[in-house]
């Protein structure tokens, strides 16, 4: 009969003490990186296999954080999700966390959610995306001392809850200079409607460029749903006009392709750029603004886990988009 692996193995295999091995399971991130890989390999080479009900009993936790899935767009924007998921649950599993996948449709519906999903199971805590103004989800966890992260800021609040963003008024305004650089003058914006924290702070690095090059005051701005119907339809009526724009910068992906579809029809050349580097901006060579997904997402599990150790790190961090430069552009 084959030898229990134990802590005690995997600690001689890995040749360090019984409590490193502890931490690594329950504490990761106080590990130092080379400690923490060793034992890794020594748990995985030796097949050990940490007793869940005994661990929760030991640590008054679960080992579980749950997530929301978004509902299904155009399969265009989605995908930014799906990869900042992926992330999240790697980085989640290198701790010792699983995440739980719900789903919503809308603040009042997520907020019933998070007391069904709390009632049924012994949650440590949540990471919400999306974030708005008035966000009433974040205030639901708070006033019930939930732990949770947001992957995205509290825009009437900065320092509300903790949090990790990604600068879009810094990549809307990489790719307004780079057209600026170029030689573009007359450079629009599509974008969404005002009120939402994410359209508004990408609205301001354009906007913010196009000042610093003496060039707001005529620059021409649509507002509209996110989708490629409404980008092709904003383009197209930016097109019409007198003095036509010779580049265009784009809230999302999404309406940046639609916008390339009316460009197409036209003999004038026109510059368009996207946001979020999608896997379609890639296969068709749309410049766009990629956001360090992967990044956000080792943050926000090394923030809530922070939290839960009662050793907190930075409580907001702002992550750098970087532009990637295709044909469009």
């Amino acid at each position: 009969m084959a030898e229990k692996v134990t802590i005690a193995t995997v600690a001689r295999h890995a040749q360090v003490s019984r409590q490193t091995v502890s931490n690594v399971l329950n504490a990761p991130h106080i590990v130092r990186e080379e400690t923490r890989r060793r034992v890794q390999e020594a748990i995985a080479t030796l097949g050990y296999r940490a007793n869940q009900a005994a661990r929760q009993m030991r640590t008054g936790r679960s080992r579980l954080i749950a997530v929301r899935i978004e509902p299904t767009r155009d399969g265009i924007n989605g995908s930014v999700l799906d990869r900042f998921l992926h992330g999240l649950t790697e980085t989640a599993d290198a701790a010792g966390y699983r995440v739980l996948l719900y789903t919503a449709t809308g603040d009042d519906h997520e907020i019933s959610t998070y007391d069904d999903l709390l009632g049924a199971y012994d949650l440590d805590g949540f990471v919400l995306t999306g974030t708005d103004h008035g966000d009433p989800r974040t205030a639901w966890l708070a006033e019930r001392g939930v732990p949770f992260v947001t992957f995205g800021r509290p825009w009437d609040a900065p320092d509300a809850h903790p949090w990790i963003d990604v600068d879009g008024a810094a990549g809307t305004a990489q790719a307004t200079r780079r057209l600026l650089d170029t030689g573009h003058r007359r450079i629009a914006f599509i974008g969404w409607p005002e009120g939402s924290g994410v359209g508004d702070d990408r609205h301001a690095g354009w906007r913010t460029a196009m000042a610093a090059a003496g060039l707001d005051g005529g620059a021409p701005r649509r507002a509209t749903e996110d989708g490629i119907a409404q980008g092709e339809r904003e383009m197209r009526e930016l097109l019409a006009a007198d003095e036509p724009p010779t580049a265009v910068v784009c809230v999302s992906d999404s309406l940046a392709l639609g916008a390339l579809r009316a460009v197409r029809d036209t003999a004038v050349p026109v510059a368009v750029t996207g946001f979020d580097d999608t896997p379609v901006a890639a296969a068709i060579g749309l410049t766009s603004v990629s956001q360090p997904l992967a990044a956000a997402a080792a943050c926000c599990v090394e923030l809530l886990t922070g939290l839960l150790d009662g050793q907190p790190t930075d409580p907001h961090v702002l992550l750098s988009p970087t532009l990637v430069l295709r044909h469009t552009a």
